[in-house]
């Protein structure tokens, strides 16, 4: 092994501190360097690192709606895996993965990669601060560990000269598409146009238009929002004056309604 590579999109740092413990896990243990690519700010997807045959990727975004997030694939169809094994991760907000991981797993086997492990792990959801508050935590950074060196275990027993690369399997239909909120009564709720407000307590640190990963705060007027907004929390959560703020009524309908809805702790799972 060469290089691992820690690959991701994280609006809110969650998937970050998952790729992180699997990626750094696995450096450890293979007595190697790590390298990074942090793809969630616009100036990061003007290009991709060149990783090579020899190299392990671990490769993380967050579940939108079921799936990759849909305003990443023109990024993602620009990736070179070069035959680099790769371990697709996907992370959800205590709901379900639907079919992220499957659609990301194929994404990264039609770019050259060798999938040979993936998994799925839940994080606190980016409209929230109640659904899966805090994860990952301490028990789902040592699953990740666990997960970690089961690959290790795996990937030391293949002669890659003698490999012979099946896609690895996971769960999920890749031919469903976007989960579709809907009221209790099964109206549709569309909530793709939404975008956050501004209240008064901003003090117009600008930290909203820095970690925004569409790029589309206003640098000049932080309350206002000219590009699309992808609802992935980062400039609420991050936002040191709590300024940032939904107030839609559809999108606080299936906000509420996924916390009563889903309070259950939902688990982590992988595949090897």
């Amino acid at each position: 092994m060469n290089t691992i590579w820690k690959i991701y999109f994280s609006a809110t740092g969650t998937t970050k501190k998952v790729v992180d413990c699997i990626g750094d896990e696995l450096a450890n243990k293979f007595g190697v360097s790590v390298m990074t690519h942090d793809f969630t700010l616009p100036e990061a997807r003007l290009s991709f690192p060149k990783v090579a045959s020899g190299d392990l990727v671990v490769f993380g975004v967050p579940t939108y709606a079921g799936r990759v997030p849909n305003l990443l694939l023109k990024y993602l169809d620009t990736i070179a895996g070069n035959g680099a094994l790769a371990v697709p991760v996907v992370t959800f907000g205590n709901r379900a993965f639907d079919n992220s991981l499957i659609e990301l797993r194929n994404i990264l086997e039609s770019h050259g990669f060798k999938t040979i492990a993936a998994g799925a792990f839940v994080c606190e959801h980016s409209f929230s601060y109640t659904l899966a508050a805090g994860r990952p935590d301490k028990n789902d950074l040592a699953f990740a560990k666990n997960f970690a060196e089961t690959i290790y275990n795996k990937v030391s027993e293949i002669d890659l000269n003698l490999y012979k690369h099946e896609p690895i399997f996971v769960d999920g239909d890749e031919n469903v598409g976007y989960y579709q909120p809907k009221t209790d009564e099964g109206t549709p709720i569309d909530i793709r146009k939404v975008k956050p407000e501004t209240n008064v307590n901003c003090t117009k640190c600008g930290t909203c238009a820095k970690v925004c990963p569409m790029g589309s705060i206003s640098s000049e007027d932080f309350s206002i929002v000219s590009g699309v907004c992808i609802k992935c929390g980062a400039c609420i959560k991050k936002c040191p004056a709590r300024a940032k703020y939904f107030d839609d009524a559809g999108y606080l309908y299936h906000k509420e309604q996924l916390e009563r809805n889903f309070q259950r702790p939902a688990g982590n799972i992988f595949f090897i």
